[in-house]
């Protein structure tokens, strides 16, 4: 189980190794992907809260990244934050995601990302419920659910 010391480790000395990349031009991504989701997860975009009744879903299955199809989260990690974006309390692997420091929007935050593809997905916070405490923040449109 992945802890804060460990996002904080990841995102100072360096991500663990994913199996492999997915690279594309930016041009590649805006062919394949929804606007919405091109916004989010090649610019950095955020989706609106509530937008999505991603949030309020808590069926079995498994979230993948909507840019490469890697395996990011299962559903049985799955919680209602109340933030108004779906929240998770562990990846589903430890090389899934990447981590990096955000300091945008005068804010102290760690940013997630694919770590196949470098897919913005949202945020990890030391606020979730126990016994991780961690709280990934991602936005809908960076997901697709498989059964």
């Amino acid at each position: 189980m992945l802890t804060w010391q460990d996002i904080l480790r990841f995102s100072s000395k360096g991500n663990p190794q994913p199996k492999q990349k997915v690279t594309k031009t930016q041009e590649e991504w805006r062919q394949t992907l929804p606007d919405d989701a091109f916004h989010v997860t090649r610019e950095k975009g955020t989706e609106r809260p509530f937008s999505s009744d991603a949030c309020t879903l808590f069926e079995p299955g498994k979230y993948h990244c909507i840019c490469c199809d890697s395996l990011l989260f299962d559903a049985s990690e799955k919680f209602d934050s109340g933030t108004g974006w779906p929240s998770f309390t562990q990846p589903a692997t430890e090389d899934a995601i990447a981590y990096k420091a955000d300091d945008s929007h005068a804010m102290h935050r760690i940013e997630t990302v694919c770590n196949t593809c470098d897919a913005h997905l949202g945020h990890v916070f030391p606020d979730g419920p126990p016994p991780s405490y961690l709280r990934y923040c991602i936005n809908a449109v960076a997901l697709k659910k498989a059964d």
